[in-house]
């Protein structure tokens, strides 16, 4: 073997021995950077775990002597240390439910209209304008709510409201505050959420594909309904989830305009409370025999309905794709 090749070998093979180093360098530094976003990722987990247990052990004291009526009873009288959940759970899936009723129908809407029909001209500071009202702190809408929205509501839409409606969910006196206010105040606040989200995945939509869907003859309901919801199902589940977070937890807004009720009443006109809005209201002057216990349990309570709500929206993403991909 000439030297020229003993030479060329010798190189080749530190070549190689150069590539292995590095290469071992490289995978050191990924398993570095895949534990210490593992790390990340588990710290998230491990402090969602803490504030479940935390909860579980202050609310302990309230479970245990009430038992399972805590979760369904209907009265909570801090004055006879007798506490049940069952008015807050009903005011805070009622103001959410009506939030939603009101708020997703306008948030697609208004979404349609920024991507589909709004002029070019009107976008952007429609768009803008529409994200500042995500901005203005809740105590500015309960204000509001209380001093203007209610009234407008106790004169104009609760007496319409009892004539064609009434029992068992709009009727008695308009007194202007009550479940029913609560819950158009929260979905004049979770608009401007869900409707961002939207017209942000409504225009993710590739241009090709309502082209085509156009240039077959479809009308615009068609292609919204055949091509933009299907393709981002989603982003748009997402957006709505969003939006229920915000309505679920929502606390000072909701104080000032839901009555602050202790009693149950199926007439959604009626003066109630919300979870939030008895945290608020109780926490500060509470005693710490049972009253706070049973406050921690209203926390626990919400935390549970707010993991129920996201698994369920996970599982209907799961089942859309699933019939997506069936077709």
């Amino acid at each position: 073997m000439s030297q020229h090749m003993i030479e060329t070998e010798a190189a080749v093979q530190a070549a190689m021995k150069r590539q292995a180093e590095k290469s071992a360098v490289f995978l050191r530094q990924d398993r570095i950077f895949a534990g210490i976003t593992f790390s990340f990722a588990a710290l998230v987990l491990l402090v969602l775990f803490g504030i479940l247990v935390s909860l579980m052990i202050q609310a302990w004291p309230a479970i245990s002597e009430f038992g399972l009526s805590f979760f369904y009873s209907t009265t909570w009288s801090p004055s006879t240390g007798e506490f049940g959940a069952g008015i807050a759970i009903w005011g805070t899936l009622a103001t959410s439910l009506i939030a939603l009723l009101i708020g997703v129908p306008i948030s697609f809407g208004i979404a349609m209209f920024l991507t589909e029909s709004c002029p070019v001209w009107m976008r952007r500071p429609l768009g803008t304008a529409i994200e500042l009202l995500a901005g203005v702190p809740s105590i500015i809408y309960g204000f509001w709510g209380l001093f203007i929205f209610a009234p407008l509501v106790q004169e104009y839409i609760q007496p319409w409201m009892i004539s064609w409606l009434g029992d068992p969910f709009f009727a008695g006196p308009p007194l202007g505050l009550g479940v029913f206010t609560a819950g158009l105040v929260l979905a004049l606040m979770i608009i401007p959420f869900i409707a961002s989200v939207m017209r942000d995945v409504f225009e993710t939509v590739p241009a090709v594909l309502k082209e085509s869907a156009y240039g077959i003859g479809c009308t615009r309901w068609e292609v919204i309904r055949n091509i933009v919801l299907p393709y981002t199902r989603v982003g748009v589940i997402g957006g709505i989830m969003l939006g229920l977070g915000r309505a679920l937890g929502e606390t000072m807004a909701v104080t000032f305009v839901i009555g602050n009720a202790n009693r149950f009443a199926l007439n959604l006109f009626a003066p109630g409370n919300s979870i939030a809005s008895t945290l608020a209201n109780e926490f500060a002057e509470a005693d710490a025999t049972l009253h706070i216990p049973a406050l921690f349990g209203l926390g626990l309570i919400l935390f549970i309905i707010t993991f129920v709500v996201l698994s369920a929206s996970e599982w209907l993403i799961k089942q859309g794709e699933r019939k997506a991909g069936g077709r």
